[in-house]
């Protein structure tokens, strides 16, 4: 790892800047979340060991069954769904959830297609690191 400092006019360190170099490095670089993500985040968190919060952590959530980690606290309906989060149900959950799976406690629909496409690309790109 490289560590350029920015030396500001009064010779104090004004801004740091990390260059990652070396094999592998760059791929541990976490993605930018789209800002249909910001909506997401309120109640999820999407970096490994990442805590559950109101909703589940999302790490690697695209191909693992639903309401699959451990220690949080789903729905009935959502329990008894049977579904495997891949992009086909992710986008369908997403657009509509409580149409999709009827009692889940998922407030927040994204019926945008593009945003909704933009968030599943986000999930699987931390889930592939």
């Amino acid at each position: 790892m490289k560590l350029f400092l920015a030396l500001g006019a009064t010779g104090l360190g004004a801004a740091a800047f990390v260059a990652l170099s070396g094999p592998g490095l760059a791929q541990t670089a976490p993605a930018a979340a789209p800002p249909a993500f910001a909506a997401c985040r309120a109640c999820h968190t999407v970096n490994q060991g990442g805590r559950n919060g109101i909703g589940p952590n999302l790490y690697k959530v695209v191909g693992r069954p639903a309401a699959s980690v451990a220690g949080f606290n789903y729905s009935p309906a959502l329990k008894a769904s049977k579904l495997r989060w891949d992009d086909k149900t992710l986008d369908e959950y997403l657009a509509a959830p409580q149409k999709k799976v009827p009692g889940t406690r998922m407030p927040i629909a994204t019926p945008d297609p593009a945003k909704r496409a933009a968030i599943i690309a986000y999930l699987k790109a931390e889930g592939s690191r």
